[in-house]
């Protein structure tokens, strides 16, 4: 995988790692690289399929992500990780723990997400919309047929909905979107829609804060209750003028959070 890292000279350094959003890639965590590059130990990859990775890193699935992930920080040593998992990067982060354990974290937020993407009768907690695993197929289709007409709604539904956003952060978040590969990003998203994390969530033996944008468009306050419900040690911290991303939305806010975190 494509890697960026910051802060390995940094004596005493925290580590952070910040697993971003599908259809997106490291380079949305700038606000957070910026404010922690000199003061942490940064490790920031473009997942499978995703950014400078793209098809040349492991196989398009959240496991391979996972493991690939598991193995960057054995391979660096690193202990006491804090972990950043935005959207479809909660998920690897939630593979992670499932298939490689705690001992080298300390911590995790979730920014935005939900233990299982899809909708059936008993479960109503994934995508807002009502996403099911019917309508998925569909879903499916259009991401590698009509890629460029649906990537700009993709791209619209990151932020608050009743919000004017930057018209920087939009335009750049379009552009990114659009240039990403539908034909790496449909395996991922199948891969994605697949994951239940549920039965994993009481399980998890660390401290979780579970970020929601009061204002997203994906998923709802009550997601974000029931997840802190099952998890030992969870809490939610709510950012009130942020959709699905409030580490850009909101950035002061969030790099307040996360550094009360790292200290």
């Amino acid at each position: 995988m494509h890697v960026v890292e910051t802060g390995a000279e940094i004596e005493d350094a925290r580590p952070l790692l910040l697993l971003h959003g599908w259809s997106c890639h490291g380079g949305f965590f700038a606000p957070q690289l910026e404010a922690f590059g000199h003061r942490a130990r940064l490790i920031v990859p473009d997942l499978p399929g995703h950014g400078r990775t793209g098809a040349t890193g492991p196989a398009l699935t959240i496991e391979a992500a996972a493991d690939a992930v598991a193995a960057l920080l054995a391979g660096r040593s690193l202990d006491g990780v804090t972990v950043v998992g935005w959207s479809m990067g909660a998920h690897v982060a939630y593979s992670m723990i499932e298939r490689h354990g705690t001992a080298r974290l300390s911590g995790l937020v979730v920014i935005d997400m939900t233990p299982r993407v899809l909708n059936d009768r008993q479960w109503q907690l994934g995508l807002s919309d009502g996403l099911d695993a019917l309508r998925n197929r569909g879903v499916l289709k259009s991401i590698e047929g009509h890629w460029p007409e649906i990537a700009p709604r993709i791209a619209r539904r990151i932020f608050a909905g009743d919000l004017p956003v930057d018209p920087a952060l939009a335009g750049y978040t379009e552009r990114e979107i659009a240039a990403a590969d539908p034909a790496l990003l449909a395996p991922m998203w199948a891969s994605l829609t697949r994951q239940d994390f549920r039965g994993l969530l009481p399980r998890i033996d660390l401290p979780v804060i579970i970020a929601h944008g009061s204002r997203s468009m994906l998923y709802g306050a009550d997601v974000a209750r029931w997840q802190v419900e099952q998890l030992p040690d969870g809490q939610i911290f709510e950012f009130v003028r942020s959709g699905h991303a409030p580490h850009l939305e909101e950035p002061d806010s969030f790099n307040e959070m996360l550094g009360e975190i790292l200290a």
